[in-house]
């Protein structure tokens, strides 16, 4: 999978400057309601700028693969979408989705693809509650694990088993670090009451 490039992200990429992926899907009606979705989308867009970075949301539009939205293509992820998780990639290009809104796992792939190495999101999936009977384990962990992109988040959803979620990230080799915090978020809250296992 080669995503294809927005202009300003291919000139980024090109220059050496740094990019930071997000996802789709917390845009679209599938997360926030509108118009919270078009004002999460402009804050974080800016906090990224202000950062010095170019942001570069990633989505399914029209069956192919995109790295880095135009301003007119901004607005069309503010609507309907179908949720496209990495293992739904292929799927919605074959099929020609009109638009998949990506989660986290797709987009951090797409991100890897594209030769971006930092990813920003609010809250990751994680291991879900009577998982031990299920087996319902998001698969943004895994990804986070397997691709070369570094995720910024708010910690994982608060109705995940967030202790299961910070043993499974021990055991597939994830570090997990609190940016000048100890307290392993949840999501809309500073802290779980876990603690991360190391700070920066």
């Amino acid at each position: 999978m080669k995503p294809v490039l927005s202009a300003e992200v291919a000139a980024a990429i090109a220059d050496g400057r740094p990019v930071v992926a997000m996802e789709s899907t917390i845009y679209s009606h599938l997360g926030l309601p509108s118009p919270a979705n078009r004002e999460a989308l402009d804050r974080c867009s800016a906090a990224i700028r202000e950062g010095g970075c170019v942001p570069a949301v990633t989505a399914i539009l029209h069956g192919v693969v995109r790295l880095g939205l135009t301003d007119a293509e901004h607005e069309r992820i503010l609507g309907p979408a179908r949720k496209v998780a990495e293992r739904d990639i292929a799927v919605a290009v074959s099929q020609k989705w009109d638009f998949g809104a990506t989660t986290v796992s797709a987009a951090v792939s797409i991100a890897a693809a594209g030769g971006v190495s930092v990813f920003a999101t609010g809250g990751i999936g994680g291991v879900h509650r009577g998982a031990e009977l299920t087996g319902d384990i998001s698969a943004d962990l895994d990804a986070i694990a397997n691709y070369p992109v570094v995720t910024v988040s708010a910690g994982a959803k608060a109705f995940l088993d967030l202790p299961r979620t910070l043993e499974y990230f021990e055991t597939i080799g994830v570090p997990v670090l609190g940016w000048k915090h100890e307290w392993f978020p949840a999501f809309y809250t500073r802290s779980s009451g876990l603690k991360v296992p190391h700070q920066v």
